[in-house]
């Protein structure tokens, strides 16, 4: 089985993850208070994808994904949209259940809600609390801090340089600054609550995590995910909060670099969001897709319409290829080349296209690095474009794009508009040099040339092929 291996946020170092084990991933989902934005997506398809991978190696991997259903931004959101918060949590939920299904990478193994998950919160608050690491106060209940001597050691900051945020709660109600919210009693305004030993009210934000985890993945997990915004205060606090109670927690820590628009952070309370909506609509999910494996995912990455133009350029690239290799100019139509194969068989091992799909693959397992992965892919894709013949590229190309979520380019009729004319060009010159009309034939040529194919023979005749 492939080592695979990924940078810890926590010790900074290299880990490697257990082969022998079950793979647990937790990645922290969406507040669900509106429309998700491509920011959002970028954890989304980073985990799913990472997760396709290691099922792809041999490893048993199990991905959970939570829904964030109770929190102040809801009530919020819903008290301006004149709607009840249940209500409008259910409904924000279904719409990022419809928008991230249209990115075609699959759904998280399990994907639970802090609304179903209460009863197991209220459980590890009243364990906090007899083991002198929380404490209730006006019917909220607050984490002391100080209590927990590795408090920090994920951020790397000084408790005295760190600021809760919307967690903080009740300045009056804490016995210390730094302390956080575990349980907040019910507010004027606030229509729903749950009964607790404290008296009515909901969970906070960073304690709905910590149970959500345990509850799907054990006491003890291998990998605790999300973006690189959530290392302070959330993923600080959920080890707080685990650990305090006698939970060894997560073994890796993997953060996502934030989607940066004009060069600020991506995100809902900045106002500068781009729907994922929005951009499946206007660039097509396989754009999409591929814009957010561009970078490295530790690393931020620009949003514009230029990035997502090369985008969308690398996607036609890839389409060209399996027009060439799967559909003008190949001369059948059997059931694999309709799967985006050109019915060649696999490469042999040892052989080129068979090193690019194992170089593929090492990128991958060496912390997930996706931009080396998909230079790989384009290099296999100009190599097949320059030789007249390379086994098995084509079958080669289709495996590696369905582990990064791009299968269906390996089938351009599905994905994007489909080259017919060049296709019916193709034909027509064939038809017009066995008639001998070769000022026809060499007119279709130059027509074919200013679409952006050249015409090259090889044993089983011409083939069309894009100009690189």
């Amino acid at each position: 089985m492939r080592e695979v291996r990924i940078r810890d946020t926590l010790s900074g170092a290299v880990q490697t993850l257990d082969p022998g084990h079950e793979v647990g991933i937790y990645a922290c989902g969406p507040t669900v208070y509106s429309r998700i934005h491509i920011g959002n997506a970028r954890p989304f398809v980073v985990f799913s994808l990472f997760a396709r991978f290691l099922r792809s190696e041999g490893y048993k991997a199990r991905l959970v994904v939570n829904v964030t259903d109770i929190n102040d931004k809801i009530y919020a959101a819903a008290t301006a949209a004149g709607e009840g918060s249940a209500a409008f949590a259910e409904a924000m939920t279904a719409a990022y259940v419809e928008d991230t299904d249209r990115l075609g990478v699959g759904r998280p193994d399990v994907e639970p809600k802090a609304t179903e998950t209460v009863d197991g919160i209220i459980e590890l608050i009243a364990q906090l609390i007899e083991g002198g690491h929380a404490y209730e106060s006006g019917g909220d209940v607050y984490f002391r801090v100080r209590s927990f001597p590795g408090y920090g050691k994920l951020s790397n900051r000084r408790p005295e340089d760190m600021d809760q945020g919307e967690e903080a709660g009740s300045a009056s109600l804490k016995e210390e600054r730094l302390d956080f919210a575990l349980w907040k009693a019910t507010k004027e305004g606030e229509d729903t609550s749950w009964e607790s030993p404290w008296g009515p009210g909901r969970p906070a934000w960073h304690i709905e995590c910590s149970v959500m985890a345990e509850q799907e993945l054990g006491a003890s997990f291998a990998v605790h995910g999300g973006g690189s915004d959530l290392v302070f205060p959330h993923h600080e606090n959920e080890i707080a909060q685990s650990e305090s109670a006698g939970r060894p927690f997560a073994h890796v820590w993997m953060h996502n670099g934030m989607v940066d628009a004009g060069g600020e952070k991506m995100s809902k309370s900045e106002g500068n969001i781009f729907q994922l909506k929005e951009a499946l609509d206007r660039y097509g999910r396989e754009a999409v897709v591929a814009y957010l494996i561009s970078g490295h995912y530790r690393q931020p990455l620009a949003f514009g319409e230029l990035q997502m133009e090369e985008a969308e350029a690398r996607v036609e690239r890839i389409r060209n290829f399996f027009r060439v290799h799967a559909g003008p100019g190949s001369g059948g139509d059997s059931a694999e080349q309709q799967r985006g194969g050109s019915g060649e068989s696999p490469p042999e091992p040892g052989s080129p296209v068979a090193e690019r799909v194992e170089a593929f693959r090492e990128a991958l397992a060496d912390d997930f690095n996706t931009p080396r992965a998909m230079a790989e892919v384009f290099e296999l894709i100009a190599e097949a474009n320059r030789a007249d013949e390379l086994p098995g590229a084509a079958e080669a190309v289709a495996e590696m794009l369905d582990l990064v979520g791009l299968a269906t380019l390996s089938r351009p009729e599905e994905g994007g508009e489909t080259d017919e004319r060049a296709a019916a060009l193709m034909a027509e010159r064939g038809e017009a040099r066995a008639a001998k009309d070769f000022a026809r034939a060499d007119a279709i040529r130059d027509e074919l040339a200013a679409m952006g194919y050249e015409i090259r023979d090889s044993a089983e005749g011409p083939r069309l092929v894009p100009k690189s």
